[in-house]
C-alpha cells in the first residue's frame, strides 16, 4: 500500500478570488505566461549586452573541453552540468566551422592549480571579437534554468496557498535582481538554484504519496542538482533528515511501512549517485580513497606536507579507510578538496569599506540585506505577521521543513566558510525556497485581510519597481538602504558590483563620445583584453596613497589630466592604487561598474594640493577642454 501524507488541498479545491473579483484559470494562465515571457526577454537582453564576467571565461573553456575532448578536469571546483548545457550549441556550431583550432590551447590544462584561468583567456584570444557572440549563444542556452526555477516556485506555492500566492512567487523570481543578474550567465549559480528547488519539489511529491517510481524520480533530479554545484551535496543528508522528522511528527505507521520507505530513501540516494557519476561519464569513479592527492588540510592531515613524503598529501593513505573505493567521480571529489583548500588559505575580502584577510560570519546575511529589494524583506515581515495572527497561512510539516531546512542550511554552510567572502551568488540556491515561503503573504488577497493585502500589494510593487529601475544592469543592483546601484560599491565588491560585465557598455559609450581619447583604463577584469571589444587604452597612474607609490617618481603619480575609465572595484582596490578618483566627480559611466572621468588641469592641481603633491606646471597629458567643474568650456 502506498504511503500518503496530505500536504495541501488540490488546486481545483481552492478559491481563486481577489476581493470581489474572480481569478479564473484563463487569467491565471495568461499571467503566468506573460511573466515567463518577460523573464526570457529580460535575460536574453542582458545576455547580449553584458561582456564576459570573471568566471564565465573559465566555464566557457571548460564546457567546450567537455564536448571537444570528453574531459572534466578543467574548472573541477564546480560540477559540469551548467557549462555542458551552455556550450552544447557552441560546440556544435564550432564543429561545423572551418579554420577554428584549439589544440594548442588544451596543452595548458596542467598550468597551476586553477588551469581554467590560463586556458580560458587563451581560448578567448583565439576567437577574438567572435568570442562575444559565442558567449551570448552559450548564455541563451542557460535561460531555461531560470525559467524552470520560476515555474517550480509558482507550482509549489500554488499547490499550498493558491493561485494568487503562486503568481506572487513567480513574480518575485522573474523580477529578482539576483536572478536576473546570474540567470543570464553560464556560471553554475542559477542552475544550482533551479535544480535545488526542483529536487525539493520532486522529493516533496514522494514525501506526499510515496512509491518506488517517485523515489527514483526524486533521486534522478537530486543527482542533477549535485551536477550543478558541489555545495548541494548536503541535500542528500537533508532529505533523509526531513523524511525522518516529518514522519516522526505527522506520520504514524506500522514498522513494516517505515522499513519500506527507508528502502525507498536508499533507492533515492543510489539513483542520485548513479546520475552524478553518469554526468561525469563515470570518469575515474570508485578510485580508492587512499590514492587521491589532496590539497586541503582537512584531508591531508594536520602535519605539514613534505614533498618527498607522499603520505602527507592524504591522511587516509595506508589506513583501512584508504582502501575503500569512493563512489563518486574523482574530479568531483578533487573539486571539493580544492574549494576547501581555497577557504583554508584565506583571501582578502571587502565589506562596507573594510578589507580583511579572511571573512565575516555575517557577510552573506549583510549581502542579502543590501542586494535584495526592500519590498521582498517587507513581504517576509508581512508573511511572518500573518502566520502568527491568522489561520490558513501555514503549510504542512513536510512543506515547512522543505522550505526552511534547505535554505537555512545552505546559508549556514556558506557563512561558515570564512576563509574569504566575495560573492552573494554563493547563497543563490537558497533564494527560491525563501521566495516560496514569503509568498504566503499574498493569501491575504483571498483571505479578506485588508491591511495585509494592501501591505502585500505595496511590497510586491516596491520590489518589482526597484529591480526594474536598475535593469538591464542587474549585476550592479543594490537596494535603497545601500544607496542603490550608484552607492552599492561602497558596501560590497567583486561579483556583487563589478565582475567585468560593462566592457561592451564602455565600448558603446566611447562610440557616442569620440572626444574621450586617449583613454586611460583600469578594470578589474584581466582575463579579457579590452582590445577584443575595440577599446584602445593607456594605463592609469597610481595615486600617492598606493602601496606601490614609493616605487614611482612624484611627477608620475596621479592625478594627472586626461580621460579615465575606472571600474568600481579598482576605486576600492586593496592596494589603493586609484582611490584618489573617489574625490573626483565622474562625467559619465558605463553601466554602474565603470565610471568615466574627464580630469582637467585645474582639478588635478587642486587635488594634488590636497594630497600634498606638487602642482603640475607642464602636464604631459591634456584634457579635452573642460573647466574645473567638469562642464564644457
Amino acid at each position: 500500500m502506498e504511503s500518503t501524507v496530505a500536504l495541501s488541498p488540490p488546486i481545483a479545491a481552492r478559491p481563486k478570488t481577489i476581493g470581489t473579483f474572480r481569478f479564473g484559470a484563463r487569467a491565471e494562465r495568461s499571467i503566468v505566461l506573460a511573466l515567463l515571457m518577460i523573464q526570457v526577454v529580460a535575460l536574453a537582453w542582458q545576455a547580449r549586452q553584458d561582456s564576459p564576467t570573471w568566471d564565465e571565461v573559465g566555464h566557457f573553456a571548460a564546457g567546450l573541453d567537455i564536448w571537444e575532448n570528453g574531459r572534466f578536469d578543467l574548472y573541477k571546483v564546480n560540477p559540469p552540468l551548467v557549462r555542458a548545457v551552455a556550450l552544447a550549441p557552441v560546440a556544435f556550431c564550432l564543429g561545423l566551422s572551418s579554420g577554428v583550432q584549439f589544440r594548442g590551447v588544451w596543452a595548458y590544462r596542467q598550468t597551476g592549480p586553477r588551469p581554467e584561468l590560463f586556458v580560458g583567456p587563451m581560448l578567448a584570444q583565439r576567437l577574438r571579437s567572435q568570442y562575444f557572440g559565442w558567449l551570448t549563444i552559450a548564455r541563451y542556452a542557460c535561460i531555461p534554468f531560470s525559467v524552470l526555477c520560476a515555474w517550480i516556485c509558482y507550482k509549489w506555492t500554488s499547490e499550498i496557498w493558491g493561485a494568487v500566492p503562486g503568481c506572487c512567487a513567480l513574480a518575485l523570481v522573474v523580477f529578482s535582481p539576483t536572478v536576473l543578474a546570474y540567470g543570464h550567465l553560464i556560471t553554475p549559480d542559477m542552475g544550482a538554484a533551479s535544480m535545488a528547488v526542483a529536487a525539493a519539489y520532486v522529493f516533496r511529491r514522494w514525501l506526499k504519496a510515496g512509491g518506488w517510481a517517485r523515489a527514483a524520480q526524486a533521486g534522478g533530479v537530486l543527482g542533477l542538482a549535485e551536477l550543478a554545484k558541489s555545495s548541494l551535496i548536503i541535500l542528500m543528508a537533508l532529505w533523509v533528515i526531513i523524511w525522518g522528522i516529518s514522519r516522526a511528527i505527522e506520520y504514524r505507521k506500522r514498522l513494516p511501512q517505515v522499513r519500506k520507505e527507508a528502502i525507498q530513501v536508499s533507492l533515492l540516494l543510489i539513483v542520485a549517485v548513479v546520475v552524478l557519476n553518469l554526468g561525469y561519464s563515470f570518469e575515474d569513479s570508485f578510485r580508492p580513497l587512499g590514492e587521491f592527492n589532496f590539497a586541503s588540510s582537512a584531508l591531508t592531515g594536520p602535519a605539514p606536507r613534505n614533498p618527498r613524503d607522499e603520505t602527507r598529501s592524504n591522511r587516509f593513505r595506508g589506513t583501512a579507510l584508504g582502501m575503500l573505493p569512493v563512489p563518486l567521480p574523482a574530479n568531483y571529489v578533487e573539486g571539493i578538496d580544492i574549494q576547501r583548500s581555497d577557504f583554508e588559505h584565506r583571501m582578502w575580502s571587502y565589506l562596507n569599506g573594510e578589507w580583511r584577510f579572511g571573512g565575516w560570519w555575517y557577510y552573506y546575511l549583510y549581502a542579502m540585506l543590501v542586494k535584495e529589494p526592500l519590498g521582498v524583506w517587507a513581504l517576509g515581515g508581512i508573511a511572518i505577521v500573518c502566520l502568527l495572527r491568522f489561520r490558513g497561512y501555514s503549510a504542512s510539516i513536510g512543506d515547512e521543513l522543505l522550505l526552511l531546512v534547505p535554505s537555512v542550511c545552505l546559508i549556514a554552510l556558506v557563512s561558515s566558510q570564512t576563509g574569504f567572502n566575495h560573492h552573494v551568488r554563493y547563497v543563490l540556491p537558497a533564494f527560491p525556497f525563501l521566495f516560496i515561503s514569503v509568498s504566503r503573504a499574498a493569501k491575504s488577497f483571498t483571505a479578506g485581510h485588508g491591511w495585509a493585502s494592501i501591505s502585500t500589494a505595496g511590497a510586491i510593487l516596491w520590489s518589482i519597481s526597484s529591480s526594474v529601475c536598475a535593469f538591464p544592469h542587474s549585476l550592479s543592483y543594490f537596494n535603497e538602504v545601500a544607496g542603490g546601484p550608484l552607492g552599492g560599491h561602497f558596501h560590497l565588491g567583486n561579483s556583487n558590483a563589478d565582475w567585468g560585465q560593462d566592457l561592451l557598455n564602455l565600448r558603446r559609450w566611447l562610440d557616442k563620445h569620440p572626444e574621450a581619447a586617449p583613454l586611460h583604463f583600469a578594470c578589474d577584469m584581466p582575463l579579457i583584453d579590452p582590445k577584443m571589444a575595440g577599446i584602445e587604452s593607456l594605463p592609469v597612474p597610481i595615486g600617492p596613497h598606493s602601496n606601490h607609490a614609493a616605487d614611482v617618481s612624484v611627477s608620475k603619480l596621479g592625478p594627472l589630466p586626461g580621460w579615465y575609465a575606472i571600474s568600481v572595484n579598482k576605486l576600492h582596490d586593496l592596494d589603493r592604487n586609484f582611490d584618489y578618483f573617489l574625490d573626483l566627480k565622474p562625467v559619465g559611466r558605463a553601466g554602474y561598474s565603470i565610471y568615466i572621468y574627464d580630469v582637467t588641469t585645474a582639478q588635478v592641481n587642486a587635488l594634488r594640493k590636497k594630497l600634498g603633491l606638487p602642482a603640475l606646471e607642464n602636464p604631459t597629458t591634456q584634457s579635452s577642454g573642460r573647466n574645473g567643474n567638469g562642464a564644457k568650456s
